[in-house]
């Protein structure tokens, strides 16, 4: 029986489980042998992580052709317009090509855990959060995507993947979940990996 997982992945720690010290991975948080991350997010990326032991699974969630949305919750320096929105909605082009439309919402700043280390703020300068959901998974692609529009990410937060996603997952803490649909059974609680008061 295949394994899946939903980790919540910390400021700081590398989608890995290898790597030279002090670098956090995922060995100090995951203690589950064989599974491996399907998809990646970079080390200044917060969220919902999905990892297998199953690789055709692995490769279903990770693998852009088979289209399946990831959501993310971005913090963003400045105000962004409607032209804005319309920009990143429709596809940008980025150094290595154009990306496929995206669903794009402005949203209340949800109530998040703490970042360590906090985000940077200027007085000056205001900030805002989208919502933001992609079918892609190039390499810092929706840090680039804000940026290409003017609206530098501060914050990033994955939220969900498929149906997947963080409620009820502090950082460090994961949960097991079916691997029946590749869908996700997000309110499926399976084995928990530690309780978490966390809500949306």
């Amino acid at each position: 029986m295949a394994r899946l997982i939903l980790f919540n992945k910390p400021f700081g720690v590398q989608s890995q489980f290898s790597g030279d010290r002090p670098e956090a991975t995922l060995a100090g948080y995951v203690q589950v042998p064989g599974v491996y991350p399907a998809g990646r997010l970079d080390k200044d990326s917060e969220g919902l992580l999905v990892l297998t032991d199953d690789g055709r699974l692995q490769a279903r969630i990770a693998t852009p052709r088979f289209k399946l949305p990831k959501t993310y919750w971005v913090q963003v320096e400045g105000e962004p317009d409607e032209a804005a929105l319309d920009r990143l909605r429709a596809g940008v082009t980025l150094k290595d090509g154009p990306t496929a439309p995206a669903r794009v919402e402005a949203m209340a700043p949800p109530s998040l855990w703490p970042r360590d280390p906090p985000v940077r703020f200027r007085k000056s300068v205001p900030d805002s959060w989208l919502a933001i959901t992609i079918t892609e998974g190039r390499n810092r692609q929706v840090r680039r995507m804000t940026a290409a529009v003017g609206l530098p990410t501060l914050r990033l937060v994955r939220w969900a993947v498929g149906d997947w996603t963080l409620e009820d997952l502090e950082p460090g803490q994961w949960r097991e979940v079916p691997t029946g649909s590749v869908a996700g059974a997000a309110k499926d609680r399976g084995r928990q990996g530690g309780k978490a008061s966390y809500r949306r």
